[in-house]
């Protein structure tokens, strides 16, 4: 049986909760979030924490505004995240010296060693997916398309 284009589906297939791609997402999202919260446990770090970490591990200290945008956070929503990583010792943040309005986010020693414990979060992601690493590439590759054409379809305001 070959598949029927999106368009041509009848409408009551179309509106079934399990053709819905957002739905789909949603709860892989969801289950993703189940099972970062139980690695990332041992670490101390909650999921977006891990994702903050993840980016000053890459490309060291920057500004906050860039973190965010790295990220696809608002300050409003990054802000509270820093506190309290630089609460346990693993960021600090200061004015830059240049423009008092810019705040630089850095790794402080604890934070740059954490690292060391964190490599084996993907591992073990990669493990619990049950795919092989050219699957992950691929989707990895599929949802990017997904967010770039989902990006150009929205407005700008």
């Amino acid at each position: 049986m070959t598949e029927q284009p999106p368009a041509t589906l009848p409408d009551q297939d179309f509106l079934r909760l399990d053709s819905q791609i957002c739905f789909a997402l949603g709860a892989a999202s969801r289950a993703f979030g189940g099972l970062y919260r139980v690695i990332l446990k041992d670490l101390g770090l909650t999921y977006p924490q891990y994702l903050v970490m993840l980016v000053l591990w890459e490309h060291g200290e920057m500004p906050v505004k860039q973190l965010g945008q790295h990220l696809r956070l608002d300050s409003g929503t990054l802000s509270p995240l820093l506190k309290r990583l630089e609460a346990a010792g693993l960021i600090s943040r200061e004015r830059s010296a240049e423009d008092e309005r810019s705040v630089h986010a850095r790794l402080t020693e604890s934070g740059t060693a954490l690292r060391a414990r964190a490599v084996e979060v993907p591992r073990r992601i990669a493990t619990a997916t049950g795919f092989e690493l050219g699957e992950i590439r691929e989707l990895q590759d599929r949802l990017r398309r997904l967010t770039a054409a989902l990006d150009s379809a929205v407005p700008q305001e």
